[in-house]
């Protein structure tokens, strides 16, 4: 699965304990009601955060994790956890230009428009 959207927040490291480490990511989605999705990354994949900011326009391969606990009463309780795999820019910086100055045309520029095109004239095609 994964998730699309521009970096709200990336939190520190947390050591969980001696042997386990997480980090927490915040990703808003890009859609008409935004969706503010916590992914955590855990273990060695911390450092995949570490060359991003706030800001980025990312994609996150995620993993979705449930989990059940009993509590000391006796209720059964359910848990649920989105973990990270994998992120990377969807919106690359730019790569730097040198001096030669570029006279390539954009597509919109690479034809003319049509002068001599009549409406009236019928054509075979069927759409």
């Amino acid at each position: 699965m994964e998730v699309n959207g521009k970096i709200k927040v990336i939190n520190p490291e947390q050591q969980v304990s001696a042997s386990f480490r997480k980090r927490e990511l915040v990703v808003a989605t890009e859609e008409q009601y935004p969706q503010f999705i916590s992914i955590n990354f855990v273990q060695d994949k911390c450092d995949l955060l570490n060359n991003y900011r706030v800001g980025d326009e990312v994609k996150v391969s995620i993993n979705l994790r449930g989990r059940e606990w009993v509590n000391p009463q006796g209720e059964t309780k359910y848990f649920n956890d989105i973990q990270g795999w994998r992120i990377e820019k969807t919106n690359p910086s730019p790569a730097p230009q040198n001096n030669v100055a570029s006279h390539a045309a954009s597509p919109a520029e690479a034809f003319a428009p049509a002068t001599n095109f009549n409406e009236e004239e019928h054509d075979d095609l069927p759409f």
